[in-house]
Formats: C-alpha cells, sequence, structure tokens
C-alpha cells in the first residue's frame, strides 16, 4: 500500500488526474485545514466557510484534468478558494459584515512574490480608474473604501438609502473589476480593492 503521506504535492496531482481517490484524500488531509482556515478569517462564519471549502475540493475532483502537474497546490488552492468567496459578493450572498472582515483580512495580507504585477503599480491603475467613475459612484465607493464607513453611514452622510449605496458600490467594484483584468488576475483585483485605504 502507498504512503501518500511522503508523496510531493505534484506526485499527487498527477495521481489524482488519473483518478486516484487516495491521492486526492491526501491532498484534501493535507490542504484542507488551511483552506477552511482562510476562508474562515474571510467569511468569519464557520458554516458557510465549512461549505465553500467542501464544494471547492469537489470541483478539484471532478475538474482534476485541468489542473497542470506542476501547480504549487496551496497557492492554487487559496486563489480558488477567494474567487469562490469573491463571487458570493458579487451575488449578494454575504452580509455587510462579512465584507468589512473580509477587507481587514486583506488588509494584513501580503502579495506572493510570484504575482506578474507589482503592487504599487496595480494600486497606481486602480486609483486611476476609481477617478474616472462617475462622481456620486466615486463618492460612495471612496467613502467605503477609504473612510471605511458602513453601508448604513454612507447613506446617512450622503441622505441617499442604504441600498442605492450597495448598488453603487457593486457597480463600482463591477466597473474596476471590467477595467484592471487584463492587468491582474482577479483575486489581486480584489484584495486591493477591498483592502483598508
Amino acid at each position: 500500500m502507498n504512503n501518500y503521506e511522503s508523496f510531493t504535492d505534484q506526485q499527487l496531482i498527477v495521481l489524482m488526474k488519473q483518478g486516484n481517490h487516495a491521492a486526492f484524500n491526501e491532498i484534501y488531509k493535507r490542504h484542507s485545514p488551511k483552506v477552511f482556515y482562510q476562508v474562515n478569517q474571510m467569511l468569519r462564519d464557520q458554516e458557510a466557510a465549512k461549505d465553500l471549502v467542501q464544494e471547492l475540493f469537489i470541483t478539484i475532483w471532478t475538474k482534476a484534468r485541468n489542473i497542470k502537474e506542476d501547480t504549487r497546490l496551496g497557492g492554487y488552492l487559496y486563489i480558488a478558494a477567494q474567487n469562490r468567496v469573491f463571487k458570493l459578493i458579487q451575488q449578494g450572498k454575504l452580509k455587510d459584515d462579512y465584507l468589512q472582515s473580509l477587507a481587514e483580512f486583506t488588509a494584513e495580507m501580503s502579495f506572493d512574490a510570484s504575482q506578474p504585477h507589482d503592487e504599487r503599480e496595480l494600486q497606481a491603475l486602480i486609483d486611476m480608474e476609481i477617478n474616472k467613475l462617475p462622481a456620486k459612484m466615486k463618492q460612495v465607493f471612496e467613502l467605503s473604501r477609504k473612510e471605511h464607513l458602513s453601508y448604513h453611514e454612507i447613506a446617512q452622510q450622503l441622505d441617499i438609502s442604504d441600498n442605492t449605496v450597495r448598488k453603487q458600490v457593486s457597480n463600482a467594484l463591477k466597473i474596476l473589476r471590467d477595467k484592471l483584468a487584463p492587468h491582474a488576475p482577479e483575486a489581486m483585483i480584489f484584495m486591493m480593492l477591498l483592502r483598508r485605504g
């Protein structure tokens, strides 16, 4: 019987792509606790984090053929988990306090040295695109991002509804994602947009 604990991630990926359940189980055992911790830090909701991690690993198994054999599995899983969290945000399935938790979490993170774009360069691009937003949308977005006000506080300050604030922030994020997509991975863009100014 193979001792999969001694296998490298790359060896396990090769076996998983061949349909080896034991190799997948080792990948899950090795990486799921860290991925769960990272997702839970972002969501601050253990049940939602468990569900997301389970779905992520089911997808890893069912779409194993799409994973390159030389993939750095830890980084791959981290980015995949982040993308799922961001998708929940896009779909409006997270509460405002989750967004605040995510902003606090990403502010503490440092980018992997392997990222293709310099953080300062991307931040300059983001600032340039923010300045191009329609005036009211820019004002709402900057109150959220730079002043760290809640949607309710912004609504009170600008004498508009909470829903209008939520829609303006959502629209701003969509515009910025679309504009910045050619310049960096989506996960990196989200981290820059959601981090504390």
